[in-house]
């Protein structure tokens, strides 16, 4: 089903030039006399790649429609990660370039939401929270809070978070996945 450029929002998946394109930033411009367009970004969903597109009403514009399947994370071996369905128990595969702003989420075991289209698995989504073991940081030094009270962290999968002075090496902590921020301390 076609849409207009006037309902392009954030997030939403397009069909564009029969690939699939998630919207990542978009811009309304509406010009005195002629037609309004929109200057959008968006990923490709098979490849990972960024693209920039000026999008009018004549460009033919789809809404991709996307199932969503329960998932468990298994493993990430030759470029690929893996993923197994919690119902049917298939297994499916994103790339590297797919997975990468969520890398440093994922630890074994880890119950994530599957978008496919066509069943063809396209994106996962991990849960809002992620508790993940600190595997290296800096001990906090008594009355240092000319930083905001704050230091690196490195977490089991590589991703390193500000943390409060009081976090060690071999806790456990919550991190936000969405804005991949620390949340609290969990042992």
């Amino acid at each position: 089903m076609g849409i207009s450029i006037g309902e392009i929002s954030r997030g939403m998946t397009l069909v564009f030039d029969s690939d699939l394109y998630e919207v990542t930033e978009f811009e309304h411009v509406k010009l005195g006399r002629g037609g309004a367009f929109v200057r959008a970004k968006m990923k490709d969903l098979r490849t990972g790649r960024v693209i920039s597109k000026t999008l009018k009403d004549s460009d033919n514009l789809e809404t991709a429609y996307l199932e969503t399947r329960m998932l468990q994370y298994l493993y990430h071996a030759g470029g690929k990660y893996t993923f197994m369905d919690k119902e049917t128990f298939e297994q499916h595969e994103l790339t590297t370039e797919q997975v990468e702003p969520l890398r440093g989420y994922l630890v074994e075991g880890l119950d994530c939401t599957g978008l496919f289209y066509q069943d063809r698995m396209v994106k996962v989504i991990p849960p809002n929270f992620v508790d993940l073991r600190v595997v290296e940081t800096p001990p906090g030094i008594r009355g240092d809070t000319a930083t905001g009270g704050e230091k690196p962290a490195t977490l089991e999968t590589g991703l390193v978070v500000k943390v409060p002075l009081f976090v060690t090496t071999g806790e456990v902590i919550r991190v936000d996945t969405r804005t991949g921020s620390y949340v609290e301390r969990v042992s």
